[in-house]
């Protein structure tokens, strides 16, 4: 598809520049310190490497997008006689790098007695016969799975061999994308240095990692999924073929908590000379490099029972809108119960003793397989093959956060992950990953989390507020305002399956992961809140009329290169001689905002599963789990084995030509979406929402008095059955003080209750009709919940009226206290308080901007187009007290806004 001329490929495209036809990297072996008051990380990252099966003679420099010329980090010429020299390249970006040196690991001692073992097989490139260090890392990187506490040890062993005294030095050189590596007149592969150690420093400015301050004003650092990866914070291969193990041991202040996404519960080491404490951690499944996180700070630990003490912390300073003060001071031990990491949670909501894994029917799924499978996957200790895994519904977990929010954490989230584990586990089988931490980060985070091996961030904007008077489990403030924290927890466990253990082998084809967690995440949630059969269906066309709200408002507004979800065509997965390519608009920030990929890839799962039934499509999910973990794929392997296992969609016109065609491969919304869509608004759910507003409009026509006398109004129109539902008698509190310009709902007759059906939801206050000083009386309405979904529809269908009055604004944030719903719901109410130009609700506004900055981008925009003074100034304001904290994308869309 050819191009529009707004989006830039020089600009928009990120290159992957790393050779990985050529040479790939086995191990990682990082060594790091951790600088917070200088934003620097210095270090070391050695390189294990074994050349491929099928390889040129050519200098094997990637072939990506050209980049600006850089001046040479090495003191050798570049471009001299060593030009025909092979070159090893790696993705790289924003670090300093010092030395490149080859190790020398026939200087191990440990590493001799390889020499008398068996070469393992599946093996690459057979090494040269004349070089030892070849054999013994050839041997090394073969080693069984069985064998992989041996191998990480000499893995460690030689990441601090000498550097080698013979053969010359190697010469290196980086631009804009990468760090090229030669040894002086080694022109073949197979004579490359197997094992290299590259010494380098992080930048600030490195779009990799986030230097920024906690809610508690606490220096912090973390790898916040950037657009260009790891390949800032160390020199890496990034391409998703590139897969590797790695172990890590980093060094930070002995306040801090160093969190990695390995597969070990870590604990520190404290070096007391240094005043530093040391970190080691380490994974033995092979992952692309861009599944790296680190976290460094001043997180807590939360427990099932926290002291006052642990949760107060001296604030250092004032940070830029900070709400939280605290007084006195404790040391804390960072790590609390660390030797006995939280599995269950005597306060939990939800309960998961009973999530088993669901039995489906033989005439529902018959033919869809059993359990006997082998793993596909290239050799590692894998989970699929441990049967105690197959039974184990929860795994270990921890939840961190910074002191200020621990409490909450303490009471939102950690009840509910294991409910969502054993869900997730029952939905789609084993856990790939033997362990779990959730961290709060920062409030400049991006988005609402993110998901890697063995660790969770999670943005505070799905904590939810507090209500007075109200029970953690009852009406509001119970498990439905933990609706955005629990759904949002369940994307992020899906993501262990499909994005983690399951990754796409173009990045282009996002939707793979995020449409897949996307559909995961109701089915997952259900179950883990134990709905019946109809709550979940109800639910589920809820969230679906939203998305598809979301969907078709976000395809009007965006270009239609971006709409695509398989953006390179016939052309996927397909990369240069080297290994080389291209990520389409990887690098436009204003992808980073869109849900396209979430949302189109979550009704192409639903168009998919109305085909065969939504059961016998969650256990055609455990089996392409079973054989496809471990591995990278496209979405062809995905639709083709759907179309193997469902011979029969292929009589409904179904095939991998048709879902390209309609899905894949095509801006806008498909054919079924157009049709399909109008059932969503069938729901009992929906027709409450709709209640709601159809109250706000007839009671604006009538006039209530506390005698409970309602006079019919002359102006309503004679075609309106008048009788008050009890729906719309919820609605009361709301309307009484009302003043709406709504248009006719004429598909929502209306009808008028008696007196004595209204009296049984109304209590008249007892002061009513006590002499003319009486106080004004009040309606006591005892009104349905309203789950935070069918507010957020509410507030959208008011969004779409051209007037609201002041007193409307006001008793609408008063009766569903908006202020103190979730992050979803607040961002609506924002939304119209833009809209209507309701001042006294501004403070609403700035605080949204300054602590959900996860949501609040295009709010910028909406309050800069009202062309409102008052309004540009509060984006301004808001803009300056955050802008230092928040996400580069962010912070540059916004800055293109408001600037």
């Amino acid at each position: 598809m050819d191009g529009d001329g707004d989006v830039d490929p020089g600009r928009d495209d990120l290159p992957l520049r790393a050779n990985t036809n050529h040479i790939l990297v086995r191990h990682y072996v990082l060594d790091l310190d951790i600088h917070l008051q200088t934003k620097i990380i210095t270090g070391t990252v050695v390189l294990f490497l074994e050349p491929c099966q099928v390889a040129g003679d050519g200098n094997g420099a990637g072939e990506g997008a050209p980049t600006p010329p850089q001046p040479s980090q090495t003191d050798d010429s570049w471009e001299d006689e060593s030009h025909r020299d092979f070159t090893l390249v790696l993705d790289c970006c924003d670090l300093t790098v010092s030395k490149v040196e080859e190790l020398d690991v026939t200087s191990v001692s440990d590493m001799q007695g390889l020499l008398k073992e068996v070469k393992g097989e599946g093996s690459g490139v057979e090494p040269q016969p004349d070089s030892q260090s070849a054999v013994l890392i050839q041997r090394l990187i073969s080693l069984p799975s069985t064998q992989w506490k041996k191998q990480h040890h000499l893995y460690f062993q030689c990441s601090h061999a000498p550097a080698s005294e013979g053969g010359g030095p190697l010469i290196f050189h980086t631009d804009r994308w990468s760090l090229q590596v030669r040894k002086r007149g080694v022109r073949t592969l197979q004579e490359f240095p197997r094992v290299l150690r590259v010494c380098y420093e992080t930048k600030p400015e490195g779009g990799s990692v986030r230097w920024t301050k906690d809610q508690d004003n606490r220096s912090c650092v973390y790898t916040a999924g950037s657009p260009i990866n790891n390949r800032a914070l160390f020199p890496c291969q990034e391409p998703p073929v590139a897969m590797s193990t790695w172990q890590a041991q980093v060094r930070a202040p002995r306040e801090c908590v160093v969190l990695l996404s390995g597969e070990n519960h870590a604990q520190p080491t404290y070096l007391h000379h240094t005043g530093l404490s040391s970190w080691d951690y380490y994974v033995t499944m092979p992952m692309p490099a861009s599944t790296f996180t680190l976290a460094v700070g001043c997180w807590r630990q939360a427990t099932a029972q926290l002291s006052t003490a642990q949760l107060t912390l001296p604030v250092q300073g004032t940070r830029a809108g900070a709400s939280h003060t605290h007084a006195g001071s404790l040391d804390l031990n960072p790590f609390t119960n660390m030797d006995h990491p939280v599995i269950t949670s005597p306060q939990s909501t939800l309960v998961y003793s009973g999530l088993k894994d669901e039995k489906h029917s033989e005439s529902d799924c018959s033919g869809l397989g059993d359990d006997n499978f082998t793993c596909c996957h290239a050799d590692y200790p894998c989970p699929f093959t441990d049967p105690s895994a197959w039974s184990q519904e929860v795994v270990p977990h921890r939840m961190f956060a910074p002191p200020s929010l621990l409490q909450k954490a303490q009471v939102q989230i950690l009840p509910l992950l294991p409910g969502c584990l054993a869900a997730a586990h029952a939905t789609l089988g084993v856990h790939p990953f033997p362990r779990l931490d959730v961290l709060i980060v920062p409030a400049g985070f991006s988005s609402l989390g993110m998901a890697s091996p063995h660790i969770i961030f999670l943005s505070q904007s799905v904590l939810c507020g507090e209500r007075e008077g109200d029970g953690a489990r009852d009406g509001v403030g119970g498990e439905r305002d933990l609706s955005l924290c629990g759904s949002r927890l369940c994307h992020e466990l899906s993501h262990s399956w499909f994005g983690l253990a399951i990754g796409a082998r173009d990045w282009t084809e996002e939707w793979i992961s995020e449409g897949f967690a996307t559909y995961l995440e109701d089915i997952i949630w259900a179950r883990a809140q134990q709905l019946s059969s109809e709550e979940t269906e109800e639910q589920s066309k809820l969230k679906a009329l939203l998305r598809w709200r979301r969907l078709s408002d976000e395809l009007q507004n965006s270009e239609e290169q971006l709409q695509i979800l398989r953006p390179n065509m016939e052309s996927t997965g397909q990369v240069s001689e080297s290994g080389s390519s291209l990520v389409k608009h990887a690098l436009n920030p204003e992808k980073t905002f869109m849900q396209v990929h979430y949302l189109k890839g979550y009704f192409l799962l639903r168009f998919l599963a109305s085909k065969v039934g939504q059961e016998c499509f969650l256990h055609f999910f455990r089996l392409f789990v079973k054989k496809y973990h471990g591995q990278l794929i496209l979405s062809q392997d995905f639709l083709q084995m759907l179309l193997e296992t469902f011979p029969d969609m292929e009589g409904q016109g179904l095939n991998l030509e048709a879902i390209y065609a309609d899905w894949l491969d095509r801006p806008g919304i498909p054919k079924w979406l157009c049709e399909g869509s109008a059932i969503w608004t069938q729901t009992r759910l929906v027709e409450e929402v709709k209640a709601e507003m159809c109250a706000l409009f007839a009671l604006t026509s009538l006039s209530l008095c506390f005698s409970l006398s309602i006079p019919l109004c002359p102006s309503l129109p004679p075609s309106l059955s008048l009788s008050l539902s009890p729906y719309l008698i919820l609605s009361l509190p709301l309307a009484i003080s009302l003043n709406f310009s709504f248009s006719p709902l004429s598909s929502l007759p209306l009808s008028l209750p008696l007196p004595g059906q209204v009296a049984k939801w109304i209590g008249l206050s007892p002061s009513v009709g006590k002499g003319r000083k009486r106080k004004k009386a009040g309606l006591k309405v005892n009104f349905k919940e309203v789950m935070p979904e069918q507010l957020v529809l509410l507030l959208e269908l008011l969004l779409e009226e051209a007037e609201l009055s002041v007193t409307s604004l006001r008793t609408i944030k008063r009766t569903y206290d908006l202020q103190k719903q979730d992050a979803e719901v607040r961002h609506r109410w924002c939304e119209l308080v833009v809209k209507h130009k309701y001042a006294q609700a501004y403070g609403d506004v700035e605080h949204f901007l300054i602590h959900d900055q996860a949501m609040g981008v295009y709010l910028y925009g909406e309050l800069m187009v009202q062309e409102d003074s008052r309004q540009q100034a509060l984006a301004r304001r808001c803009l300056s007290l955050v802008q230092n904290e928040m996400d580069q994308s962010a912070r540059r869309v916004v800055e293109e806004m408001v600037l």
